[in-house]
């Protein structure tokens, strides 16, 4: 059972930075991504990277300001945020999938963090 914990979370005036980290006690999965939920809304998938080639998706609405990253060796995904918006207050969301089949995908996630809020003031 892979465990993923989040942090680096907190609060933000628009056009700030935060950077978010997840690490994973283990690195099964092929697949490792960053979910946000804001209040009342459905939960979207916002970036994604591949473990092995490191390749990464982007949603449109972060794509330009977000980036995201793995240490493997620290098994450690990152997600570096710039021109904070505050559409962008949400509970980020760690998740990642032992046999994601393809990029972007919102099925096939086998684990999840707890989350960590992301709140932009403007």
């Amino acid at each position: 059972q892979v465990q993923l914990v989040e942090s680096g979370g907190g609060l933000v005036q628009a056009g700030g930075s935060l950077r978010l980290s997840c690490v994973a006690s283990e690195r099964s999965f092929n697949v490792i991504s960053w979910f946000r939920q804001a209040p009342g809304k459905e939960r979207e998938l916002g970036a994604a990277i591949t473990w092995s080639a490191g390749s990464t998706w982007y949603a449109d609405s972060v794509k330009g300001r977000f980036t995201i990253s793995r240490d493997v060796a620290k098994s450690t995904m990152f997600l570096q945020m710039n021109r904070l918006k505050p559409e962008d207050t949400a509970v980020y969301y760690c998740a990642a999938g032992r046999a994601v089949k393809r990029v972007p995908s919102t099925e096939g996630y086998d684990y999840w963090g707890q989350g960590t809020q992301v709140t932009v003031s403007s």
